[in-house]
């Protein structure tokens, strides 16, 4: 029997190897089509363009800021009042409070007083930019409103003061009444003009724009309106609505609208602006490879993306000539590597170059075959250098105006290495170039056959550890633009499966040994001014980055994030004596390269505590799947020290008598708060862990008792009025609010102490705060409600989940035509927490027994699954048809007890260590 079912598990291998790819008929237009690759270091975007192609690439330490002290002295000496404001119920005086003192230290600032006063001056003019009669001819057309800013229609890099016009047409008709001009939001100050008269002017991007406009401003025919926008730092521009379908216009006193979307002349006045103090750092593009082919007619093309070889390729003919790209990014020698072929001799010819967004960046020829490119960070201390180096069979090379020249060759080797003077948090690399070029040139030696082997080696040995099969038709013949389109309304198993492989792909690109861990776009970024800064988001992104990551048998990924923790644990330590005089070490709601660990942003949602105790539960995770004492006994001090901080930090609720957090939130949800019921259960699950590895190692008794003590006079979970979960300590729970965050259910998910066997009345108020939150959201809050509804065993809600995760993207989430989770705009955090959900249909061990096919729906009725791992370290293979359990087995790594649950039925079993066992559909031994 278990020589039977390897042979069906090599069979199906072989067969479903074929379709672990993405694949397209077209270049990318956007950089959302592009394909991605990565090594961990170096992150690259493959556009595939025929006659032009692009190949935007990142490296992981190109921050902006610098080594700095990020928190503020002395600010534990206002905790209590901030605390006493809470209690007494005072939450705006407590933020206000919180605001001025307990906040983060801002990078270095500059007066803008002067540059202020300077880019007035045009607004005085009398025949400026502001009057009727300026002549803006000259001036340059963009797309308003931009409500990711002026940076994502053309303006990237832009700070400073810039000038809108646009023209209005009124008729007679239209004289007679006032107007009121609505233009949402500017990022973020405004000076708004009409017919050279100024309506208003506002501050802050984040209020409305409302302008009332008197009929005696107004002209028969053309009306100008005319917007000076003031933008220090950020995103710029007028923002207008989220919706593009509700539009920025102007609307009579009779309700007659005109809309003033589209095209506006517009003139960057002033872009030399003073510098602007940040709370964290941002993730940085390095640069762009260019390259320039021969024009001529193309057929038979098509550009793919292969998981089971971590390779992408774009192949196409043209006259007569069949081409072929190949890119690959190798973590073994740590490059990204190009092959150019032709079928045909001396075929090959084109040119190529770097560029980058950077200010300043600067190309030289090092030698004949080898460019350099060095960029610098604006606002920061580090800066990157690259080499691309070509190595030809046959045909000629030359530079030219910073260009690599090639002509009639046979194949082409690229060989791109990029680094920077990162060194670590506290300092950087005088020496980082020296590094450099001593790995460029030992990469550039190596054969494209050769690099290609210690890639597909290195690759294959995490990618092959994992297969899924869902059955079905396979629709591989379909690109995959058009399979996520016709997923909407057409069943695609294996669309769901290649999703799930794609998140392994993805995070074998992302994250490896000896690299950073994954932030908000995994190690992918074109802008200089992404969305959230990139950073880590500590509050659910970065911890839903790394949920497959043991489950989907990758533990080695996971050393970045447990780095990582390492250093935070440093810098918390300095934040939890500065802000609460406490032991241990305290991480909120954010950080970043240089791993900054106080609040940040505002009061309201920034002052969140328990983000290191979050982290340290990827340990324990990481533990309980691989079964290593020696790990826990490597960060002990770690778990203890973020323990001893809420040992420290809890107090009395007087209102309660419950031990509360205070002073903190609901993420992003409700304000400032004492008690949040997902601060609790995350430190209920901090103790836990704490306790069992004090136990396991025999360490620290006393604050082991003292712990158990405490434990269950924290505030527990609660039951509200409508039969949820309360999210807050009173019951404030609205059935309307419909927020993207269900935070309140961090013990249904990734927590455990909500489940159906221990809670079962918690697990259907779990169930009841689902159904009054709604299923629409992001991308990454589609994925965790994934993860719940695969909890709560209802699968054919968890499925209905997952198609709204695999829908083309829109304002409300779905996936880019790459696979790429849309928030939007993209963070990768969607694709890693959808790949888990799906994971958690089918199988479960994290509570008492590993439970099989827990949440198996009708349209994933046939499948099979090799190398799942759950906890206890045990390697599972099963195959089921028709929602019915077919054939098990089991591999105990490491001889633990194995418990398994299947439609009610459990078996308890004593294994031995790498030993494998084999089960039928009624889990009788074999």
């Amino acid at each position: 029997m278990r020589l039977f079912l390897w042979f069906i598990f090599l069979c199906w291998g072989l067969f479903t190897q074929a379709q672990q790819r993405l694949w397209y008929k077209q270049p990318a237009q956007r950089w959302e089509e592009a394909l991605p690759i990565g090594n961990g270091q170096l992150g690259a975007m493959i556009y595939g363009g025929i006659v032009q192609e692009e190949v935007q690439f990142n490296e992981e330490t190109l921050w902006t800021g610098e080594p700095r002290d990020y928190n503020k002295a002395g600010a534990h000496q206002y905790l209590d009042s901030i605390r006493k404001l809470l209690d007494t119920g005072q939450q705006r005086k407590a933020e206000a409070l919180a605001q001025k003192e307990f906040m983060g230290v801002k990078s270095a600032s500059e007066n803008p007083a002067a540059w202020l006063a300077h880019v007035a001056v045009e607004r005085g003019k009398q025949d400026g930019p502001a009057s009727y009669l300026y002549a803006d001819d000259a001036w340059k057309s963009i797309q308003v409103p931009a409500y990711e800013g002026w940076e994502d229609i053309g303006l990237e890099g832009v700070d400073g003061a810039v000038w809108f016009r646009k023209t209005v047409e009124l008729d007679e008709q239209d004289l007679q009444d006032d107007w009121l001009l609505d233009l949402n939001k500017v990022r973020e100050e405004d000076y708004t003009f009409f017919n050279g008269q100024l309506l208003g002017h506002t501050a802050g991007d984040q209020e409305k724009r409302l302008y009332r406009i008197p009929k005696e401003q107004l002209r028969l025919g053309s009306n100008v309106l005319a917007i000076q926008v003031i933008n220090l730092s950020g995103k710029g521009g007028i923002s207008g609505y989220k919706d593009p379908k509700q539009e920025i216009g102007l609307r009579s006193a009779k309700g007659k609208f005109i809309s003033i979307v589209g095209q506006w002349k517009y003139w960057v006045q002033d872009a030399d602006v003073p510098k602007v103090g940040s709370y964290q750092a941002t993730y940085q593009p390095f640069g762009s490879l260019l390259f320039r082919f021969p024009t001529a007619d193309v057929t038979n093309y098509q550009r793919n993306l292969s998981l089971d070889r971590g390779l992408a390729e774009v192949r196409y003919t043209q006259g007569g000539v069949s081409f072929k790209r190949t890119y690959m990014a190798s973590y073994p020698d740590r490059a990204i590597v190009i092959a150019l072929s032709a079928d045909q001799p001396k075929q090959l010819s084109f040119s190529v170059s770097m560029s980058a967004k950077h200010p300043g960046y600067r190309i030289w020829k090092v030698d004949k075959q080898t460019l350099g490119m060095q960029v610098k960070v604006k606002n920061g201390v580090l800066e990157g250098i690259s080499f691309l180096t070509i190595k030809l069979d046959g045909g000629s090379i030359r530079e030219k105006d910073g260009w690599l020249e090639v002509e009639q060759a046979n194949q082409a080797t690229l060989y791109l290495s990029a680094g920077t003077n990162f060194k670590h948090a506290q300092q950087t690399d005088a020496n980082f170039l020296q590094k450099l070029t001593k790995k460029h040139k030992q990469v550039r030696k190596k054969s494209f056959k050769r690099l290609l082997s210690r890639h597909e080696r290195d690759y294959k040995a995490l990618f092959n550890r994992f297969a899924l099969d869902f059955g079905g038709q396979p629709a591989d013949s379909i690109p995959t633009d058009e399979r996520l389109k016709r997923f909407v309304t057409s069943p695609d198993p294996a669309l769901v499966a290649l999703y799930v492989q794609y998140g392994r792909y993805l995070q074998i690109a992302a994250s490896r040994a000896g690299t950073q861990p994954a932030n908000l776009q995994g190690i992918w970024n074109h802008l200089l001014e992404p969305s959230w800064g990139s950073k880590y988001t500590t509050n659910i992104n970065l911890e839903m980055n790394y949920w497959p990551t043991e489950m989907l048998n990758l533990s080695e990924l996971h050393q970045p994030l447990f780095a990582m923790i390492r250093e935070l644990s440093l810098s918390g330590k300095e934040t939890a004596q500065a802000y609460y005089g406490a032991r241990g070490w305290v991480l909120h709601h954010n950080t970043d390269i240089w791993r900054g660990t106080a609040p940040i942003n505002n009061a309201n949602h920034g002052i969140w505590p328990t983000g290191g105790a979050w982290l340290v539960t990827h340990l324990w995770e990481h533990y309980l799947y691989n079964q290593d004492p020696q790990f826990i006994a490597d960060y002990y001090d770690i778990i203890k020290g973020s323990t001893l901080f809420f040992k420290d930090v809890l107090v009395k609720d007087p209102q309660s008598g419950w031990v509360v957090s205070s002073p903190s939130n609901s993420p992003e949800n409700g304000g400032l708060v004492k008690g949040p019921t997902m601060d609790h259960q995350i430190i209920r699950a901090l103790f836990s862990v704490f306790l069992q590895s004090s136990d396991l190692l025999g360490k620290d008794k006393p604050l082991r008792d003292s712990i158990q003590q405490l434990l269950p006079q924290i505030a527990p979970n609660q039951i509200g009025r409508y039969g949820q979960l309360q999210e807050w300590m009173e019951d404030l729970d609205d059935p309307e609010n419909k927020h993207r965050h269900v935070s309140h259910l961090w013990g249904l998910h990734p927590g455990r102490e909500i489940n159906a066997d221990d809670t079962p009345r918690m697990m259907e108020a779990a169930r009841k705060s689902l159904q009054m939150r709604g299923d629409d959201g992001t991308g990454w809050s589609l994925a965790w409600k994934i993860n719940f509804w695969a909890r709560l065993q209802d699968a054919e809600h968890t499925y209905a989940m997952v198609k709204m995760l695999l829908r083309p993207a829109d304002k409300a989430g779905g996936s880019y035509p790459n696979l790429f989770d849309a928030h939007p705009p993209f963070q990768i955090d969607g694709n890693f927490g959808g790949a888990a959900g799906i994971g958690e249909m089918l199988l479960q061990s994290h509570v008492h027994y590993i439970d099989i096919l827990p949440a198996l729906p009708a349209a994933l009725s046939e499948g099979e699954v090799q190398g799942f791992k759950a906890r206890g370290n045990f390697e599972i293979d099963m195959q089921w048809k028709e929602k019915t359990l077919q054939a098990l087995t089991v591999k105990s790594n490491s001889g633990q007890p194995l418990r398994l649950r299947y439609r009610g039925k459990t078996i308890t079993l004593e294994t031995k260590k790498n030993k494998t066992y084999t089960f039928d559909a009624d889990l009788n031994l074999l």
